[in-house]
């Protein structure tokens, strides 16, 4: 006899699994612990083959019988319901592949190896720009049009370049989804060439040295408080980036050998940097030792000593001297150095090593954050007294009189 509603509800278990037989293959399993399965038992080519077809109550026995149906109608087309059932699960799971879920595997993965400055940056151009139009999406059916439609948005705010870094993270996690069996192929990689060339960014600096001179006359005279005069006065010195200036801390400084080192993290390039301090820097970070030295960080936010100064506090002591953002900006002291030292004769390669600039042969691709030491601490005290010469309004004597000494 089939089963009833009443039946099924009314099933008891036992000390063994009970089985109770409705029609045509179907019947209820009820195990020693309560729970009610559906099954169907079924012939394949001449196998025996078990289906679930769900759990009571949620799958009712109408319910039940209809999903047995539809399963002995691909058995009367010779297809194995059991085959049906896995792909159906496959389609499932690859749907359930978003771009979004990848990419936030993606970025779990190598969110250790990477900055935290960096990794809040990753995630956050990911959630603003890519996110909302392609992150539901399954990764799998994302075509290279859909993504080109998603960074010429941001493109057409005239983002640029941060256009092409976002195309450019977007390909390292269809990489990643390819190597972790998540995706077929790197649809960013048929986007190559869609975007315009990024525009090189020039910072606006001050490399006459007749307006230098000007520019650390104004900087004496400054009338701000005192640590960011000393900001001022040292970045001319060490020309690093404003942000690595920023974030100096006095255990990196090291007064009896005249030197800073800067921990690799805290470098574009990711490695160590040596910066040679000239009699003038000591100086000046010996004047503000007493006022900031018990703390963390050489320039500290006035909000906070456990914070450092603030990216806008070099620019807006700059604005309140007169330059313009087209005229100087905290960046400028290193295009200024760069400019002056190349012009006056000294090796371009110890140059190239104190900016801290990526080598860019590939023979001489490890980065060596000591090499030409010995000559660029010659540069950086002959680059202090020349400054000082230009300050002084005397006539100069190139540095290069001096640099092969």
């Amino acid at each position: 006899m089939p089963l009833t509603d009443l039946a099924v509800r009314n099933a008891k278990p036992s000390a063994k699994t009970v089985r109770l037989r409705d029609e045509r293959g179907l019947y209820l399993e009820v195990s020693p612990k309560g729970g009610k399965w559906w099954r169907l038992r079924y012939t394949f080519q001449g196998k025996e083959n078990m289906l679930s077809l769900g759990v009571y109550p949620d799958v009712s026995l109408k319910d039940a019988r209809e999903r047995r149906d539809a399963a002995r109608k691909h058995l009367a087309q010779g297809i194995d319901p059991s085959k049906i059932r896995q792909e159906e699960k496959a389609e499932a799971a690859a749907e359930a592949l978003t771009f979004e879920h990848v990419a936030r595997e993606w970025y779990e993965r190598f969110k250790p190896k990477w900055s935290p400055s960096h990794s809040l940056d990753v995630i956050q151009r990911l959630e603003k720009n890519v996110f909302p139009s392609l992150g539901p999406r399954p990764i799998r059916d994302i075509t290279a049009p859909e993504l080109l439609a998603a960074v010429r948005l941001i493109e057409g705010r005239g983002a640029v370049e941060s256009a092409r870094r976002i195309l450019q993270m977007c390909g390292q996690i269809f990489r990643y989804a390819i190597a972790t069996g998540q995706a077929d192929r790197d649809i960013a990689a048929d986007l190559r060439g869609s975007l315009p060339p990024a525009r090189e960014k020039h910072h606006a600096s001050i490399t006459d040295p007749k307006a230098v001179a000007q520019l650390l006359r104004a900087i004496d005279g400054y009338q701000g408080a005192f640590m960011v005069l000393c900001a001022l006065r040292l970045a001319p010195l060490v020309f690093v980036r404003p942000g690595e200036l920023r974030h100096a801390e006095w255990s990196e400084i090291d007064f009896d050998k005249a030197e800073w080192r800067i921990p690799g993290p805290k470098m574009k390039m990711k490695e160590q940097h040596i910066v040679p301090l000239s009699t003038q820097a000591i100086a000046i970070l010996r004047e503000l030792h007493p006022l900031t030295g018990a703390g963390k960080y050489v320039f500290p936010s006035v909000r906070s000593s456990s914070r450092a100064m603030s990216e806008n506090t070099v620019l807006a002591a700059l604005r309140r001297m007169g330059y313009t953002k087209d005229e100087m900006t905290g960046h400028g002291f290193r295009s200024m150095a760069s400019t002056l030292l190349n012009e006056l004769g000294w090796n371009r390669d110890a140059i190239e090593r104190q900016l801290a600039h990526a080598e860019r042969n590939a023979v001489r691709a490890a980065y060596n954050f000591a090499e030409h030491l010995p000559e660029r601490r010659r540069m950086m005290q002959s680059w202090a007294d020349y400054l000082d010469t230009l300050k002084a309004g005397a006539k100069v004597t190139p540095l290069h009189a001096t640099a092969g000494e």
